[in-house]
């Protein structure tokens, strides 16, 4: 009967699974790409900038996600920027926040290719763009990519804040559920399976990284 009355409400769940999908896949190539250029301007920029690009990260390291979600959704309209979705509010934070993440493994992972290489590549006249493009970040994507796809399920898990500003997702939906039906149990286990359900291709992936990278 419980199930039943879930099954009964599988449109309003699909709708949650469908913005939980819209908003990790957004969040995911944009803080991938901020985060990858943080992390080379933190490995290889001035030293004057990487001192305020470790400001910006210990900021979002050290500090939980709900408190930044909520002052980037609230604190825009109090400094003028008014109109700003839960939609942006939600993209931005998790662009910023699993960027620094993610920025600190591209600069370990940069920093882990041997010295030599570098060197080599700089003796037969490659530019400092040219030794990045074509010697440092393919040896370093290969490095990180088990660490960048552990980082990529921990955004989809916290995407579930998103519900607090009001965002429709996975979450939102199942507490409208349960609202209506009861069972706060019984739903919850549906929405934490769907969860579930999208992070298992990403940590099938990540072992699959993890075995390739030992063996070589």
């Amino acid at each position: 009967m419980i199930w039943a009355e879930i099954w009964g409400s599988r449109v309003q769940i699909l709708a949650g699974l469908e913005g939980t999908i819209r908003i990790s896949i957004i969040a995911l190539v944009t803080s991938t790409l901020f985060g990858g250029l943080v992390g080379i301007l933190n490995a290889r920029g001035p030293r004057l900038l990487k001192r305020f690009l470790r400001i910006y990260i210990e900021i979002c390291r050290g500090s939980p996600l709900l408190v930044q979600l909520l002052l980037v959704y609230f604190g825009s309209a109090y400094l003028g920027f008014g109109g700003v979705t839960a939609l942006a509010a939600v993209i931005v934070t998790l662009t910023l926040y699993e960027g620094a993440y993610i920025s600190e493994i591209v600069r370990s992972g940069l920093e882990a290719v041997p010295k030599g290489q570098e060197e080599a590549a700089r003796s037969v006249g490659l530019n400092t763009f040219q030794r990045l493009r074509y010697v440092l970040l393919p040896q370093a994507v290969r490095i990180v990519m088990p660490a960048l796809v552990g980082q990529w399920i921990s955004l989809v898990k916290d995407s579930a804040l998103s519900s607090i500003i009001g965002y429709s997702d996975l979450i939102q939906q199942g507490q409208a559920i349960y609202a209506r039906l009861g069972h706060p149990f019984a739903v919850l286990s549906v929405i934490g399976a769907a969860y579930f359900l999208i992070c298992s291709p990403l940590t099938m992936l990540a072992r699959r990284l993890e075995r390739r990278r030992v063996r070589t």
